[in-house]
């Protein structure tokens, strides 16, 4: 093991056994195995590559894990914090209608070109998207936009029955802010009654107000549709693959190789300790105990994952060689 992390040394680690991992034989190591598979053939590393085949033909996945990876800690000095989140569903139209007329935009060229670009309130006030056709679709309400783009993905329901679910297509460049620490800033809410639905509600009872709480977020994300994906399937994480209820995290990929298989000691009201699979980033996801756990679609979904703030640990299982790698000589 290295010494205490800090920001001045780095990451520490600590290779641990699989037996160091609470509930690690209890769990539905097939299930994870799966999830595994899909985006491990995306890892061009040799070491990665080589696992990966052998996972395709494994029929024990509990020894596939045991045998060629080492749980690895690794800490930054911070403590563990897992969130959730999920894939929203929203009420939409292809058309712009007195009901639908919130649109979901697709990124302009010159957003990508210019960093940081407009913010929120310019983009939304100043007609500088009107009349180009960036309109993916259009929907009923606001507040359920904003958190469409704080989730990055989610699928759009069409008064016909149609569904189309859209993707991450890029940002306007100006960090995030939190709505729900604004308004314990301003002594509305205290910091533990700040929840998903609170904010909504507190948003549709002062529309004036709230409008001007969504502009204090400058950080705008633009879509683009993904209807390729079926509709069975998860959205599309940061690898552009599928990801998995219960299953898939969002990590800092700083320290956590995206891909790679991460265990986690979830405490909380509803503790959880299972093996996911690291396939998706956030902006809000920084540090080598932090976490995001993708918890499905829909409203139930976004109920439960909007009340995940809990400690624990988690523990990234990596190849046998690069485990080792990352132990300076007298750790080995």
């Amino acid at each position: 093991m290295t010494g205490p992390a800090s920001p001045e040394t780095g990451p520490s680690y600590e290779i641990l056994a699989f037996d160091d991992l609470q509930g690690w034989a209890e769990d539905d190591h097939s299930a994870a195995l799966t999830a595994f598979l899909e985006t491990c053939g995306d890892l061009d590393d040799p070491d990665w590559t080589a696992l990966c085949g052998l996972a395709r033909e494994t029929d024990d996945a509990r020894g596939f894990f045991e045998l060629l990876f080492r749980p690895i800690l690794i800490s930054d000095g911070e403590e563990m914090l897992f969130t959730g989140y999920f894939e929203p569903e929203l009420s939409g139209s292809p058309y712009r209608t007195e009901t639908y007329r919130h649109p979901i935009y697709q990124m302009p060229p010159e957003a990508k070109r210019s960093r940081p670009w407009l913010t929120r309130r310019q983009i939304l006030t100043s007609g500088v998207m009107e009349g180009r056709g960036l309109e993916i679709a259009w929907v009923d309400d606001p507040v359920e936009l904003f958190f469409l783009q704080i989730q990055g993905s989610g699928r759009i329901k069409f008064p016909d029955g149609r569904m189309i679910r859209v993707g991450y297509g890029g940002a306007n460049g100006h960090p995030y802010r939190s709505i729900g620490r604004e308004l314990v800033r301003r002594g509305i809410y205290r910091a533990h009654q700040v929840s998903m639905q609170v904010i909504r509600n507190w948003v549709n009872r002062n529309p004036d107000m709230g409008e001007e709480l969504l502009y204090h977020n400058a950080a705008y994300v633009f879509f683009r549709e993904v209807s390729e994906v079926p509709s069975d399937k998860g959205p599309l994480g940061a690898m552009n693959r599928s990801i998995t209820t219960l299953r898939s995290i969002a990590v800092d990929p700083r320290y956590t190789p995206l891909g790679a298989p991460v265990w986690i000691e979830k405490t909380g009201s509803e503790p959880m300790n299972r093996l996911m699979i690291a396939q998706d980033t956030g902006s809000a996801i920084k540090g080598a105990q932090r976490a995001d756990i993708f918890f499905g679609t829909g409203d139930e979904a976004g109920r439960i994952a909007g009340r995940i703030k809990d400690t624990g640990r988690m523990v990234v299982l990596m190849p046998i060689q690069r485990a080792y790698a990352l132990l300076p000589e007298e750790g080995l």
